[in-house]
């Protein structure tokens, strides 16, 4: 993904930027800032090294004066982030990387929330809870609280034990307590922006403590449609690991749904095609039904490994049926690559495997 978002940081938006924070601060330099910032290891570099070479150099020509340098990052920020979509990480990046002194803890804490809304501070903060995880999950607490919705992500994102492209935070990982008041916090929020990370948070745990996650999802669930959202999307990898438990909480019974007619379209196929597939549902009972399909890939070494990919969740009346006619791509992508060999579909109802298919992947013409 690095790759994907790593230009929109070029000439045009760095000139953008320097005229800025020439607008309010005439001391600085604008050409120098941009040939030190586009050196010649810039094009080789990636989406968050980007951000910290913007970052590093906005460190050396801003004012010296942390303090000054806010100012400045303040005046700027409301009108240039907007050209980024919510990506001038460099902001927040800034106060992380000259923010971190005792003397300007009050200072960078006030500038991360006030910068959030423009320019996510979810990464930035990370430091923070590595050097002092117990003040900085005390401010992030008093963050759940906050009014701006954006502020209330933050509490909850920043403190994701696996966050992607985000520093480890691997005392969470091996006990995620410290996070949970935030996220009791946040069961409720009225904001999807917001559920959607408390429901990253809960996933991100569920990886690590799944036990965990299911006491909470039974302690929470049924009493507020908000945190249902929550919790059907924070158990999503226990519900693909077919955990009955889980499974039965959220309503899906696996002994009222039946299967007939599974069967692949063709034997093999070859990579960059699809392969077709069909099926039949059929409820013997009242039932929801998850309906997932699993790809046992073939991998350089030879192994093999499974993916899930989720259908769909429906409900059917008894005796209801309903037919399905689905393709699956093995087109090549910068995620994943295709080897050749025995691949198998496994068709998954409800946690339990409802068929399976093997299939030759090739890759000859």
């Amino acid at each position: 993904m690095a790759d994907l978002f790593k230009d929109r940081y070029r000439y045009e938006s760095l000139c953008k930027l320097a005229s800025e924070i020439q607008s309010v601060y005439r001391g600085f330099p604008a050409d120098e800032f941009i040939q030190a910032t586009m050196d010649k290891t810039w094009e080789d570099l990636g989406f968050k090294q980007r951000v910290l070479q913007i970052s590093s150099n906005l460190g050396k020509y801003l004012p010296a004066d942390y303090e000054a340098a806010i100012r400045i990052i303040d005046q700027v920020i409301p009108n240039y982030a907007i050209c980024f979509d919510g990506f001038a990480l460099f902001f927040p990046a800034f106060v992380e990387l000259f923010g971190q002194d005792e003397e300007n803890w009050d200072i960078s804490m006030a500038a991360l929330a006030r910068y959030t809304p423009y320019a996510s501070s979810e990464f930035a903060v990370r430091s923070f809870l590595i050097k002092d995880e117990e003040r900085m999950m005390a401010q992030m607490y008093a963050w759940s609280e906050d009014e701006n919705e954006h502020v209330r992500r933050l509490s909850s994102e920043g403190c994701r034990p696996r966050l992607p492209w985000g520093q480890a935070l691997t005392s969470f990982k091996k006990d995620p307590s410290p996070i949970l008041p935030i996220l009791e916090n946040l069961k409720t929020d009225s904001s999807l922006y917001v559920r959607r990370s408390v429901a990253n948070n809960l996933n991100d745990i569920s990886k690590t403590h799944p036990d965990l996650v299911r006491e909470l999802a039974e302690k929470w669930y049924g009493k507020n449609d908000n945190t249902d959202w929550i919790l059907r999307h924070g158990c999503r990898t226990l519900l693909k690991k077919g955990k009955e438990d889980v499974l039965k909480l959220f309503g899906y019974n696996d002994a009222a749904v039946a299967v007939r007619d599974f069967a692949l379209e063709s034997a093999a196929v070859r990579i960059g095609q699809d392969i077709l597939f069909s099926f039949t549902v059929l409820a013997e009972s009242a039932v929801k039904a998850r309906i997932e399909y699993g790809i046992d890939y073939v991998k350089a070494s030879g192994k093999r490994t499974r993916k899930l990919f989720k259908l769909s969740e429906i409900t059917l009346k008894e005796k209801e049926k309903r037919f399905y006619r689905k393709k699956h791509s093995f087109k090549n992508l910068s995620t994943r690559k295709h080897y050749p060999g025995i691949h198998t579909l496994t068709l998954i109802i409800n946690g339990r495997e409802c068929g399976k298919a093997d299939f030759e992947l090739y890759d000859y013409v």
